[in-house]
């Protein structure tokens, strides 16, 4: 799958677009991390090698970056990923870019201690090729951190893809990740300000499950 079609069906927008998107000095969805992810990045064993799943401009994979953790973002639009190592820079850290097609990219075998997901919205049929990826590229005893909008975000318009189809139920992600041992899996409506993206209350599904 290219890269125009796959972010056009995920989020309603060409890679070209987000790259437009990003092309302000400010970031779009700030530079602070994802609140959930912070409030379950102690799951993380010290050291780990973690992959985040379209990280944008490197908010939640800079963060992991400054607890000490070994962090690939990876991302479709270059100048996302460009920002992301500005950030990290500023905040006196390291982490590694990868542009990909995350639809197609190979992403290893038994390869991350963590997987972190935050409002990766994909369609079901691209869905099928990428979440059992996602937990065959995760070592035994790995992590998946997931947050994503459900389709009740959306009456709050505030973030989130366009569309139903995008987003995602706590009874879908239990059939996904079936196979994983579930620590946390829960459907809510919770304040999400994260920049000028995501503004206000929002319906999400949180999942945190181990390989």
């Amino acid at each position: 799958m290219s890269n125009d079609i796959c972010n056009d069906i995920c989020n309603g927008k060409t890679f070209r677009d987000w790259d437009e998107r990003y092309a302000d000095s400010h970031y779009l969805f700030g530079t602070k991390p994802n609140d959930f992810l912070k409030s379950v990045a102690d799951s993380l064993a010290p050291h780990s090698r973690v992959l985040c799943l379209a990280d944008g401009e490197g908010r939640n994979g800079v963060y992991l970056a400054t607890l000490g953790h070994r962090v690939t973002a990876a991302d479709q639009s270059r100048v996302g990923l460009q920002k992301a190592k500005k950030l990290a820079e500023k905040k006196q850290v390291s982490i590694e870019t990868l542009e990909a097609d995350l639809s197609e990219h190979d992403l290893g075998v038994e390869s991350w201690d963590c997987i972190v997901s935050i409002f990766f919205h994909i369609p079901t049929e691209v869905r099928a090729h990428i979440y059992p990826r996602i937990i065959t590229a995760l070592k035994p005893g790995g992590i998946l951190i997931l947050e994503s909008y459900t389709p009740a975000q959306l009456k709050h318009g505030t973030g989130g893809p366009p569309r139903a189809a995008l987003m995602l139920t706590k009874n879908e992600l239990a059939q996904y990740f079936s196979g994983m041992k579930i620590e946390h899996l829960e459907e809510l409506e919770r304040e999400v300000i994260e920049g000028t993206g995501h503004t206000g209350l929002a319906s999400v599904v949180q999942l945190l499950a181990q390989r």
